[in-house]
């Protein structure tokens, strides 16, 4: 769903299943095969991407990231990056510059025995830049929308995803986390005096104290 594009975006981040952080964009190869893969969402066919691009796409998700912190607040980021998030100015500027990079209008198409569709009519200023203008006005949609409200981190054990909640209830962001936690929770019970396992991204350094289940 478009609308969700920008948590699709934030969360090639992730946890990567041993206590750490993944990145899903660290090569090119990755970032053509994440496009190609939302391809429809980003009106592109067939690109490649390169290290320029990957780049520019990166330093566009930080932004991204920094602003979906800004909007739980003041709940708690997401642990992968919340000790080194863009400043809020620095973010919401690199986030518009991107958008308005590809000025575009609204057209209606309805052919006869057809559904209606829409198409973003404008100068192609090229494809990376469509591609960021995308991801920038999916962003842009998304925290001027309904579902910010319901934006959360959560905060299971090693988890680091943004998610939206989907009722009044939720805690975490899917099942496995919720029990994760609630293991966590009894481990901690059932353990007098114990501290917390440091979590460690796959550069070493330290991120937060974190229980392991």
């Amino acid at each position: 769903m478009m609308e969700f594009l920008a948590l699709e975006f934030a969360g090639t981040v992730r946890h990567d299943g041993h206590g750490g952080v993944a990145d899903d964009l660290t090569t090119s190869q990755q970032l053509t095969e994440w496009i190609r893969d939302h391809a429809e969402e980003l009106a592109v066919r067939g690109y490649i991407a390169d290290a320029g691009a990957l780049a520019e796409v990166r330093a566009l998700r930080a932004a991204v990231r920094a602003l979906l912190a800004r909007a739980v607040r003041p709940g708690p980021a997401s642990p992968a990056d919340a000790h080194r998030l863009l400043p809020d100015d620095q973010a919401l500027d690199r986030l518009n510059r991107a958008a308005t990079a590809h000025p575009v209008a609204l057209h209606l198409d309805w052919a006869a025995g057809e559904d209606p569709g829409l198409q973003l009519l404008g100068p192609d200023p090229g494809e990376l830049t469509r591609i960021l203008a995308a991801l920038a006005r999916a962003t842009a949609e998304f925290l001027a929308g309904p579902y910010r409200v319901q934006l959360r981190a959560c905060t299971a054990p090693r988890c680091v995803r943004y998610f939206v909640k989907a009722h009044g209830r939720q805690e975490y962001c899917k099942p496995s986390c919720s029990n994760r936690a609630r293991v966590a929770r009894h481990y901690e019970r059932n353990r007098p005096g114990a501290t917390g396992v440091t979590a460690h991204w796959d550069d070493g350094r330290a991120a937060t104290d974190l229980p392991r289940s």
